[in-house]
């Protein structure tokens, strides 16, 4: 028996303790202070020497994917906004657990190649987000906050594989925290959207729906990604004045502009006007696109538009007007996943349906769910954003779960600047 197995016995008791806190409410957030975490003996792993194909290989990727999830969550012409970043990574976590077909259907979705370079090149990203920004001026205030992190949490008991265990220690930096799924489904969802909530400022706080997780649950897969950042150029407040957006049907609503005046990285190409907006220490930035038909534009947005914005951005005096928003997106990514082409995962196990067992060796665990929500606020100050998706894993005989002027429609993709990691990506079509 390995000593981490002997980690799990001793831990049982205070995280039921936890699990099981004071209050009636069953819309109550679980405390998360006393969650006790296992993890894999096996270290982090040095992804300091990543190559940088690696890297690029995970954040084109993930661009990718953020695109054809905007597209297809922001169908119907609402505004949007995904976090291409947090899917994957949850998705990421789930890969090692994965065989046969189910794993091929989910490296095509991830957009990977080779499974070990894939795990580099994600934990190599992880741990360029994570890094600190440039510390604010002596007095300042501090303006700058990002952070994500990977949790799994498991049923007491349930026997997982140490390989397995040992992937998401070494290139997730994740850890296992046990609850009880079988005897308490309900404060164990509970338990995980408290996690959610503490990780996210309370702006994600209630991640999974009821009835989502139920006494077959075995596994939730979850990432949470949260940034407070203020604008390294910010608007004048006393600038903000009422006017007109035009909707995309060619409707008006009068919403507050944000005006100012700085010099940003710029370009205007066929149909579109882009600036780049960066963050108070230059780590992260918004690229803005203004474009003259959202819904064309969006349909054929892909990693090399994207790429060629990026590489033709010059600096240039703006003067930009910018609406404030602040929206949040629901996402049940369940039937988005299968239109990807991730079915076998969703599937009851057997010899034609899901593999999981590189996380238990029978063959009875399946995708029971995924699910993502992502919250947005932009103004004259700054942005506030978070971001959470979570991949849920039963057992088989689960039930199925009940100038430049952004005045019209709008994208905007917020990315981690060393990276090019696409952190968020949305569109704007309403902002009143």
């Amino acid at each position: 028996m390995r000593p981490r197995h002997w980690i799990v016995l001793l831990s049982v008791m205070a995280l039921v303790a936890a699990a099981c806190g004071d209050s009636d409410d069953g819309d109550a957030v679980a405390p998360t202070e006393g969650l006790q975490l296992v993890r894999s003996e096996a270290p982090l792993a040095d992804h300091s020497a990543v190559p940088t194909a690696d890297i690029d290989a995970v954040v084109a990727a993930d661009t990718a994917l953020g695109v054809r999830l905007l597209d297809l969550i922001g169908g119907e012409g609402d505004n949007v906004i995904v976090s291409p970043y947090s899917v994957a990574s949850a998705l990421g976590m789930l890969l090692p657990g994965t065989r046969g077909q189910t794993r091929d259907e989910l490296m095509a979705v991830l957009g990977a190649t080779d499974e070990a370079a894939y795990y580099a090149g994600r934990g190599s990203v992880d741990a360029r987000v994570n890094e600190a920004g440039t510390p604010p001026a002596e007095g300042d205030a501090e303006v700058f906050t990002l952070r994500a992190v990977n949790q799994v949490f498991a049923q007491d008991g349930f026997p997982v594989e140490d390989a397995y265990l040992d992937v998401l220690a070494e290139h997730y930096d994740a850890a296992v925290a046990l609850v009880d799924f079988a005897e308490d489904p309900e404060r164990s969802r509970q338990v995980v959207n408290g996690w959610v909530a503490d990780q996210t400022e309370d702006r994600i706080v209630d991640l999974i729906p009821e009835g989502v997780i139920n006494t077959l649950t075995r596994l939730v897969l979850t990432n949470a990604v949260y940034l407070f950042a203020n604008w390294e150029h910010q608007f004048e407040v006393d600038a903000t004045r009422t006017g007109p957006f035009t909707r995309a049907d060619g409707s008006t609503v009068d919403v507050p502009l944000m005006h100012t005046s700085a010099r940003l990285g710029y370009v205007e190409g066929d149909g579109f006007r882009a600036a780049r907006l960066p963050y108070a220490g230059y780590t992260t930035s918004m690229l803005v696109i203004a474009p003259d038909d959202l819904a064309s534009f969006v349909a054929s947005l892909d990693t090399a538009t994207i790429t060629d914005i990026l590489e033709r951005l010059s600096d240039h005096e703006v003067d930009l007007t910018m609406p404030r928003v602040e929206f949040r997106t629901e996402a049940a990514l369940k039937p988005v996943l299968q239109q990807l082409g991730l079915v076998k995962a969703f599937e009851a196990p057997s010899a034609d349906g899901a593999d999981l067992t590189g996380i238990h060796p029978e063959r009875i665990l399946f995708v029971q769910d995924a699910v993502h929500q992502a919250f947005v606020s932009i103004d004259e100050f700054g942005t506030e954003a978070a971001a959470s998706t979570a991949v849920v894993i039963g057992l088989e005989s689960a039930p199925p779960p009940a100038q430049l002027s952004l005045d019209r429609p709008w994208l905007f993709i917020i990315m981690h600047d060393q990276t090019g990691e696409p952190l968020f990506l949305g569109q704007v079509t309403d902002p009143s």
